[in-house]
Parts: C-alpha cells; sequence; structure tokens
C-alpha cells in the first residue's frame, strides 16, 4: 500500500518544497529542494482540434428522431449547432459549458496533477470577448498549459455538443468552427523534438483533406524521428471503423501509447474480450490504456523478458492465464527488448466507483493523464539522476504496470465525481478513509 501512496504523491516533474519523494533512509539520496530545479522543464505537446463542449441532456428518442447515432461523434453545420443550442437554452436545458477536445482535457489534467507545462498546439478565433465560448476555454484551462502557440484564425471556435442520456452515454456533435485550421508552419520543430512527450487524438484523421491531418502526420514523423514517444486517443468507435486502415498503419509507424475504450478497441481489433483486445492492440505499439467502464481499466505493455518482475499479488486467470504475472514490471518500448514479452495489470473502479456518476465525459481523459505523468516523471528523473539504478534498462514509464493502473483508476474516479470533464483541482494530500476502504476489497 505505500508504494501506492508515494504514487499518488508523485509531484515532479514541476516544482515543489523541499521534500524527499525516494525512501531517505537509503545513502546519497537527494531532496528535492528549490536549487534542484534549474535546468530546463520537461513538458508535453498536445495537438488537439480545439473546442468547446457544451453538455444537454436528452432522450434516446431525441437522438433518434435527429438521426444522431448514439455514443458517436459526428460532424454537422454551424448553422445546425448553433440552432440546437439556441432552442437548449431558451429553454435553460443546458447543463453546462466546459473546454473541450481529449488532448486538451488530457492536457489541463496532466498540468493539474504535476503543476508543470504543457503546450497546446491548435487553431484559436483571434477574436475574443468576455463571456464567449473563447473566454470560456481559457477561463477555464489551467495556466501551466502554454497557449502561445496557437494558431489565429478568423473563424470562430468549435462547438462538441455533448448529448447525455439517461444512462450517462455521451454523443457529439460538432460544430468545426476553424478548429481544422492548423497549418505545418504553425508548429517549429525544435518545440516537437524537445517536447517528453507528444500527445494526439484520432479525430484529428478524420479529413485528410483539412490542414490538420497534414501538419499532425508531418509533427508526428518529426517525434519519431527525434525519439520523442507518441501518444495517441482513439477518439470514437465509429471514427476507428472508418479509419481502420489508416490508423493501424500509423500506430505501427509512430505511436508509442494508445489510450481507448471498449468500443474503441473493438473496431481497433475486432474482439470484445478487452484483456485479449489488449494484446492484440500491443502487435501495433508499447503501452495500451483501456477503460471498460464499470469493469475499470485494463493496462499492458511491453517489457525484456530478463527485467521482468514478478507480482507479489495474487494471479489471476482470464482469457489469458495469469495475465498478472509480470505486472510489477516497468514498461519498455518493444524494440529496445532482446527478449520481448507481453505483461498486463487490470483494476476494477476505485470504490466501486462513485455513487453518482452524472456522465462519463472525460474519464478517459483523466486515465491518460496519469499515465502521462508517470512517463514523464521517468524522463525527468532520467535527467536529474541518470545514474539511478531506476534507468539502467529503456524503460517509459517510472512506476510499474500495476502502480499505474491504480493511479490511472484513481484520477479517473476524481473526474467522474464531478460534473465536468476536468479536474477542478489534484488529488487530495491524504484520504486515509477512502485507502482504506479501497484496499480492504
Amino acid at each position: 500500500m505505500r508504494d501506492f501512496l508515494y504514487n499518488l504523491d508523485m509531484k515532479f516533474p514541476g516544482r515543489r518544497h523541499t521534500k524527499h519523494y525516494f525512501p531517505v533512509s537509503e545513502k546519497e539520496r537527494t531532496s528535492f529542494d528549490q536549487s534542484f530545479f534549474n535546468n530546463k522543464n520537461v513538458y508535453v505537446t498536445g495537438i488537439d482540434q480545439i473546442l468547446v463542449d457544451i453538455e444537454i441532456p436528452v432522450t434516446n428518442e431525441w437522438l433518434v428522431e435527429n438521426d444522431i447515432p448514439k455514443g458517436q461523434s459526428i460532424i454537422i453545420s454551424d448553422q445546425s449547432a448553433h440552432q440546437i443550442y439556441k432552442e437548449f437554452k431558451s429553454k435553460n436545458l443546458v447543463k453546462g459549458e466546459f473546454p473541450g477536445g481529449a488532448v486538451g482535457n488530457t492536457l489541463h489534467n496532466y498540468c493539474i496533477l504535476t503543476d508543470s507545462p504543457a503546450v497546446m498546439l491548435g487553431s484559436f478565433n483571434h477574436m475574443i470577448e468576455i463571456g464567449d465560448d473563447a473566454f470560456k476555454y481559457l477561463c477555464s484551462t489551467s495556466s501551466k498549459v502554454n497557449l502561445s502557440y496557437l494558431h489565429s484564425s478568423q473563424k470562430s471556435i468549435g462547438r462538441a455538443l455533448c448529448f447525455v442520456t439517461p444512462d450517462g452515454e455521451r454523443t457529439f456533435a460538432i460544430s468545426k468552427g476553424c478548429m481544422n485550421d492548423l497549418p505545418p508552419e504553425a508548429i517549429p520543430d525544435q518545440l516537437i523534438e524537445q517536447s517528453g512527450l507528444l500527445l494526439l487524438s484520432a479525430y484529428v484523421f478524420r479529413d485528410e483533406s483539412t490542414p490538420i491531418f497534414s501538419t499532425t502526420l508531418l509533427a508526428s514523423q518529426k517525434a519519431h524521428f527525434a525519439d520523442v514517444p507518441v501518444v495517441l486517443s482513439l477518439g470514437s468507435s465509429g471514427l476507428v471503423d472508418s479509419q481502420k486502415d489508416f490508423l493501424k498503419d500509423f500506430i505501427k509507424k509512430y505511436v508509442t501509447v494508445i489510450a481507448m475504450n471498449q468500443l474503441e478497441a473493438i473496431a481497433l481489433t475486432g474482439i470484445e474480450d478487452p484483456l485479449l483486445a489488449v494484446e492484440a492492440a500491443l502487435e501495433f505499439c508499447d503501452i495500451v490504456l483501456l477503460t471498460v467502464g464499470s469493469k475499470g481499466l485494463y493496462v499492458g505493455a511491453w517489457v525484456e523478458e530478463s527485467l521482468a518482475r514478478l507480482t507479489k499479488d495474487p494471479l489471476h486467470t482470464k482469457s489469458i492465464v495469469e495475465y498478472n504475472k509480470y505486472e510489477y514490471s516497468r514498461a519498455m518500448r518493444r524494440d529496445k527488448c532482446q527478449t520481448p514479452i507481453k505483461m498486463y495489470s487490470h483494476i476494477n473502479p476505485f470504490l466501486g466507483g462513485p455513487n453518482l456518476i452524472r456522465n462519463t465525459n472525460g474519464a478517459g481523459d483523466a486515465a491518460l493523464a496519469a499515465v502521462l505523468h508517470d512517463m514523464t516523471a521517468n524522463l525527468y528523473h532520467r535527467l536529474k539522476v541518470p545514474n539511478s539504478p531506476k534507468h539502467h534498462a529503456s524503460y517509459l514509464t517510472y512506476s510499474s504496470l500495476s502502480q499505474i493502473s491504480k493511479y490511472a483508476n484513481r484520477v479517473s474516479y476524481e473526474v467522474l465525481s464531478q460534473n465536468s470533464p476536468r479536474l477542478n483541482k489534484g488529488l487530495p494530500e491524504r484520504e486515509d478513509s477512502l485507502e482504506e476502504a479501497y484496499w480492504s476489497k
């Protein structure tokens, strides 16, 4: 349990008051005081279709009547979006307006967790008025997310009408605005090459005729040549199904980590069993994060066989025998392993999930933010303590697969507990009663 508590307290990369984050009983350990942070920060870069999420509760019948496929993400005209928004707003049925976008949510959550910088790349309308959608986006995004590299556009910011049905399922109708107008020249090479990670969403690949499509492809190539890990969130099952061949090829060429839900996993792999879907997806990349709603989340990764560590927890067998055997191991790139083997970890929802889930918007983005935190912590520690035993091999993560799943699970719970797709604050310093209940299960 103590390892889990250390992982939740893991605040680097980021500036903090003097505090030891490693066992102080060992010799030659260094405290993280202010002078320790003189070097360049590790930062995360993300490319996103910048949107404002507008949450509207609807019935299943309303979706059918308006020919909107439940659980999917479709494009509608700016005019249609405005009419729908105006109609529900006049009836006082718009329940929330939040900054959105899968990458935007993840970067914000990452900055809240780490108090460290991230850079957002995308297209933003150049004229901002107090109270408009762009203003709300800026006001609700962490100040640690650097927006100075955004591309200025004459169009308005994009809107994502988020229709929430009584079962909590989300359905999106997207009004594009300027969200696809990011040109290749808007991304400095150095920004990508010196980034700790490049975070993408498959939504940018919906239409290959848009500027953001070619820009993201170019940025991925730059990241690949600079050995910068690329993290891809899969978006929606309908998108994955329509772009399956392209996405598989793209993931094999450039992507280190993929994050998806069960429907997206089925669309990508054709496999319904979540554990077997993770196993299949690992043929395309190095780490897989799969959220499965009330069944928790699965994490899969590669590790060098000689460096694999046996779990101290009970062994479990599902569709893969003793699948969690090596979950105490840290993830590695497959091509850095002489004898690569797959490993897996699964965790049920923290405390069984919140008593009340208003909607599931942002839960997967929150879990991914925890994974990014662990990966950048590994990069940061390697820069600061290159001779540490933690870095005797080319690991991708600071923590074991088991610890990462616990951390991601806890952050996801925090978002599910609130009516917002983004974290309002970091995790509490102490939550003994919650942890006691969690570990008693």
